[in-house]
């Protein structure tokens, strides 16, 4: 064989190899960062759970009911109500806990009472 093909069937095999490393690559980088956004969604849960006893929530933990979805949670007081949604890292609001707080501030809140028979 000519030295030309032999450095052609060479590239070749060095290109398959690379393209093969960088495939795995992505598909590792890919788990890595699922298990960092997974991670991070159990860090915030086992977070929301615990903020209330924390010193720099304003309220009396005693009070507060955790509700978990698809708000975090109630505080009854005396005065007033509160609703909370406990965020931490760069974590947002789902469309449908704005559409709650959006409800809550139009004052589209209500009690009822419903009775068995």
């Amino acid at each position: 064989m000519s030295l030309q093909i032999e450095a052609l069937i060479f590239f070749i095999l060095v290109s398959i190899i690379l393209f093969l490393l960088w495939q795995k690559t992505l598909s590792r980088l890919s788990e890595i960062k699922f298990q960092k956004q997974s991670l991070s969604t159990k860090y915030g849960k086992i977070t929301e759970q615990f903020l209330p006893f924390l010193d720099a929530f304003p309220y009396d933990p005693s009070n507060f009911r955790f509700l978990g979805t698809p708000i975090d949670g109630v505080q009854f007081e005396e005065d007033k109500i509160v609703f909370f949604e406990f965020k931490s890292g760069n974590s947002r609001m789902s469309v449908k806990q704005n559409n709650i707080k959006k409800l809550i501030n139009d004052r589209k809140i209500f009690f009822e009472e419903i009775y068995l028979k």
